[in-house]
């Protein structure tokens, strides 16, 4: 897995690609807790190239969202595609989450 962090202002564009498994989401959940400790608070998720995401990711995803409404911002999520993208909507998250056209 590999994870981009592109800053601007207070926001940040952040690629993940590869898989996510349960071993790779605490070091996602530790960079995005650093963005929103520096003040970074509208955070745009673009996974068009995250290939696998397991229930530990997902729920990385759903905190980081829930912290960011918390501090005023938002996370937006691009790039939905594959068994990603059917995942979000098995699960009803494509509801949760602000998710844009890439």
């Amino acid at each position: 897995m590999k994870i981009d962090v592109s800053r601007s202002g207070n926001g940040a564009r952040i690629s993940i690609s590869g898989s996510m498994y349960v071993e790779d989401s605490a070091s996602v959940r530790e960079k995005l807790i650093a963005l929103l400790d520096e003040g970074v608070y509208n955070l745009t998720l673009d996974l068009s190239g995250l290939d696998y995401v397991d229930s530990s990711g997902l729920g990385v995803l759903i905190s980081i969202h829930k912290r960011c409404l918390q501090k005023g911002g938002k996370m937006t999520i691009t790039g939905l595609r594959g068994m990603v993208e059917e995942l979000f909507k098995l699960t009803r998250l494509d509801l949760v989450f602000n998710v844009a056209a890439h």
